[in-house]
């Protein structure tokens, strides 16, 4: 089911409100009660009290009269019943209903006692109050109980509470209808994003604006320009990769077709044989060039993620190395290996690394006279792992050593077949591995010395 944003952040924002509506609703009837007893007593204190100074003796009797003002303060529409109980100080009825319940407790001094009770099945509030009376045959306390029923109370507690609640329903109501406005206008810019999302060309890939939304959106808006950057990357890499294909395999095709096309129309079986081996080496340099455009490919920024593990690097680059043996034993040169001494964990592409290694070591071993030195080395410092080649070949010229770097290019005259790719994939796996890679003159010259500097990976056990 799909989720909405503007009911959640609505919810959010009602449902605490209507708890604090529930609960000062609970608050407002219990103080609306507490309110209405107040005055409810307030009431019976006095009429309490009105018939109180009317009990005295007469006669050798004690007498209570009523006063209608003491019955007349109750008066209101609910036409509540008040009962009265006059008793003299030996417990005799003096005026009143004989059937009112006493209170709880007999009141002390000029205290009055409040207390709820039931009189004919109805419910009643009563205050009881001590009058003293002088009389001379037995002086003493008289117990004056005025009581009434609660249906005024009752009305006026719903009165009190209901007008309260009411009104904080209708600021609930109220803040409800702002904060949809308020949520319709701050979600404004996000629906604007939506809709030109949806509306936009499927082939743009320019960045979305991000001036006029508020904070908590620009970092959605810059990881979706991120995302936008990587794609136009990929398509950035996968076109040139096409180009560099296309461009690169079109000449040694047309070769191979002109060969193919030769050793149809000769008939000399020696000329056949000679077409057949040069379609041959064309076929072989076909393959290593899209191999290391495939891996160039690989190792740009942009390109596939690596899937980089713990590795030891002298046993990388010794790897590599041997399968190098045959190319330098074919051209007698001295291949010489020097490891580090101890392990070298580096946090890397096991193939990429490889790559590395072997670009590196081939480039020299192709590019030296026979009979030449080609010296790998392996360092550990605290600036981490230095891989270095050296060779006694003729060197590349100061003026060219940046050059070398970019794709097909090559030094002239060319006096190897190659692809020019070797150096621009060594520099674009270095930089995939947070390296850095220089150039420079051997000592004493000529020769050439590349030093390939890579971080370490601190304290972890390489894998096998």
């Amino acid at each position: 089911m799909s989720r909405s944003l503007r009911a959640e952040l609505l919810a959010w924002l009602l449902l605490p409100l209507v708890a604090v509506v529930a609960f000062n609703g609970w608050s407002l009837h219990r103080d609306a009660l507490r309110m209405a007893d107040l005055i409810t007593d307030r009431t019976l204190l006095a009429s309490a009290r009105v018939i109180a100074e009317q009990v005295k003796e007469a006669d050798g009797r004690i007498e209570a009269l009523i006063p209608p003002s003491a019955l007349e303060m109750f008066a209101s529409p609910d036409r509540d019943k008040v009962i009265y109980r006059v008793l003299s100080p030996s417990g005799e009825l003096i005026a009143g209903f004989p059937d009112v319940v006493a209170p709880p407790a007999q009141p002390r001094g000029l205290e009055p006692a409040y207390y709820e009770g039931t009189f004919r099945t109805e419910a009643m509030r009563a205050v009881a109050l001590a009058q003293p009376v002088i009389s001379k045959l037995a002086g003493g306390d008289a117990l004056v109980i005025v009581a009434t029923t609660l249906h005024g109370r009752d009305r006026l507690v719903d009165e009190i509470w209901q007008a309260s609640l009411r009104d904080q329903f209708l600021l609930v109501g109220i803040a409800a209808l702002l904060a949809l406005l308020g949520l319709r206008r701050g979600l404004a810019p996000l629906l604007r994003l939506r809709d030109e999302l949806r509306n936009r060309d499927p082939e743009s890939l320019t960045a979305l604006d991000r001036n006029g939304v508020q904070g908590e959106l620009r970092p959605v808006i810059d990881a979706l320009n991120h995302a936008l950057e990587r794609v136009q990357a990929y398509i950035a890499l996968q076109r040139r990769f096409v180009a560099d294909a296309s461009h690169q395999l079109r000449t040694p095709l047309a070769v191979l077709k002109t060969q193919i096309a030769l050793a149809r129309r000769d008939d000399d079986p020696q000329t056949r044989d000679e077409a057949l081996a040069a379609i041959d080496g064309g076929v072989d340099g076909m393959a290593r060039l899209v191999n290391q455009l495939l891996t160039l490919a690989r190792a740009e920024p942009g390109g596939a993620a690596l899937r980089k593990d713990m590795l030891d690097f002298n046993e990388v680059t010794r790897a590599a190395l041997e399968s190098l043996a045959g190319i330098a034993f074919d051209r007698a040169i001295d291949l010489s290996f020097e490891a580090a001494p101890a392990t070298l964990p580096i946090h890397g592409h096991v193939t990429l690394l490889r790559e590395l290694v072997l670009n590196l070591v081939e480039n020299a071993l192709r590019h030296i006279p026979q009979r030449g030195t080609v010296a790998v080395k392996l360092e550990q410092s605290e600036a981490g792992i230095l891989l270095v080649v050296e060779d006694n070949g003729p060197g590349i010229p100061e003026a060219d050593r940046e050059r070398v770097f970019q794709r097909f290019h090559r030094l002239a005259p060319a006096a190897v077949d190659g692809t020019g790719l070797g150096l621009a994939i060594v520099r674009e796996i270095v930089v995939a591995h947070d390296g850095t890679i220089a150039l420079m003159e051997t000592q004493p010259p000529p020769g050439l010395r590349v030093e390939v500097r890579l971080p370490a990976a601190p304290g972890e056990a390489p894998t096998a």
